[in-house]
């Protein structure tokens, strides 16, 4: 059972920001920038391009409804997206608030993320979800 499937099943806490019956969004706890939501599908496979199309792009719908509520929640002017998935052998897709291209540089996280920043901006986040 990989480490975000037992997100998926409670076992581990996290900043949930949304989920249906196949996928579920959380805020990453290493993020490069506020708001920084990884969605996963609770499926688990390993690389993304081994799921099945009609998966694959049921899970980009449910991102691009995320990133949405990412947007109305975060003032910046794009949200982007990004697909790494070697620290985990699970499927996920990053979605990063962005005003430069540099707020997606992996290798400078936040350091410590603020727990009660993170608890508001998931229920910031999550309260303009639109499933």
């Amino acid at each position: 059972m990989t480490v975000f499937s037992r997100i998926i099943a409670g076992e581990i806490p996290c900043y949930k920001i949304a989920e249906n019956d196949r996928f579920f969004a959380f805020l990453d706890i290493n993020p490069v920038n506020w708001g920084h939501t990884l969605v996963v599908p609770k499926k688990e496979t390993d690389y993304i391009f081994d799921m099945d199309d009609e998966e694959l792009g049921d899970m980009m719908v449910f991102a691009k409804k995320v990133a949405r509520a990412i947007k109305a929640a975060i003032p910046c002017r794009k949200v982007g997206v990004t697909v790494l998935g070697l620290e985990v052998p699970h499927a996920h897709i990053h979605l990063v608030p962005l005003e430069k291209e540099g707020d997606m540089d992996f290798k400078c996280k936040i350091s410590d993320p603020d727990p009660a920043r993170m608890k508001e901006l998931a229920g910031a986040i999550s309260s303009n979800v639109d499933l």
